[in-house]
């Protein structure tokens, strides 16, 4: 896979694409002519992390002398670590405004986890909460069966046969912050890893907002009731330049022929 280098450069039509659209329509991040600052992030932001504190965005240069982890800090204090023009801080901040119970969950989570096993040694537990909340794309569908179809790598009857049903069945709603960092620069190999939500054919009727809201209560029940996170076996790859409107060459359906990027499940 290429290695990637994000821009240091806040360039506006690096946004444009259809991956960026929930970001441009609910913050107008494609509007900002330079790096957004903190204190429109943090005007943004009106929640409390799991341990009652209100959460603020925080320079990272405040915790030079911090000795205690990253997400340590987040819990203990409500302030969250961040780099000053960067892409993937920037959009880390966005998740936190956009799934801010189940951003507050992962963060006890690691907190439970690092109480009980330690920093130094990570369970498969603590290695899903990361790849998620690294990677992970929500995907809300009406149908069992395209979760089925994510699962057993069948992309032409995903992407292409069903084509027509995305942004209706099929929706795709991304958590993990390093998915919309590399997306500045799509390359041939980019993937995330999918969590399916099954939801009523009524979901696609709601606001914006009002399915961000939705996601974040059922992420947060499936997370802490049902263990969907214990470890990586219900989250599955995604090749996310396939997805319809995020990257034009995908309107020609011999885009889906390229095996090693499109590749067959393993047996």
């Amino acid at each position: 896979m290429k290695k990637f280098t994000p821009s240091e450069h806040y360039d506006p039509q690096l946004l444009r694409g259809g991956a960026f659209a929930h970001l441009n329509t609910l913050f107008g991040l494609g509007n900002q002519s330079g790096w957004p600052d903190f204190p429109w992030l943090n005007g943004l932001a009106h929640l409390k992390n799991s341990n009652g504190q209100q959460v603020s965005f925080v320079p990272d240069s405040q915790f030079q002398e911090e000795t205690r982890y990253y997400e340590q800090i987040i819990y203990e204090t409500g302030h969250i670590p961040t780099r000053e023009q960067n892409w993937h801080d920037l959009f880390g901040a966005l998740i936190w405004c956009l799934f801010p119970k189940t951003k507050s969950l992962l963060n006890k989570s690691h907190i439970d986890d690092i109480d009980q096993y330690g920093l130094k040694q990570r369970s498969k537990h603590r290695n899903a909460l990361t790849l998620f909340d690294e990677c992970g794309v929500v995907m809300a569908i009406t149908d069992e069966q395209i979760k089925t179809d994510l699962r057993a790598h069948n992309w032409h009857s995903v992407f292409v046969s069903k084509r027509t049903q995305w942004g209706k069945a099929i929706q795709p709603f991304i958590f993990g912050h390093a998915n919309y960092e590399m997306l500045t620069q799509p390359f041939i190999g980019l993937t995330g890893k999918v969590l399916c939500i099954v939801v009523e054919t009524s979901f696609s009727t709601l606001t914006l907002q009002q399915q961000y809201a939705y996601l974040d209560d059922i992420l947060y029940k499936r997370i802490a009731y049902e263990g969907v996170l214990k470890d990586n076996s219900q989250m599955s790859p995604l090749p996310l330049l396939g997805i319809p409107g995020w990257c034009e060459e995908n309107e020609d359906a011999k885009f889906y022929d390229n095996t090693d990027y499109f590749r067959a499940k393993r047996r």
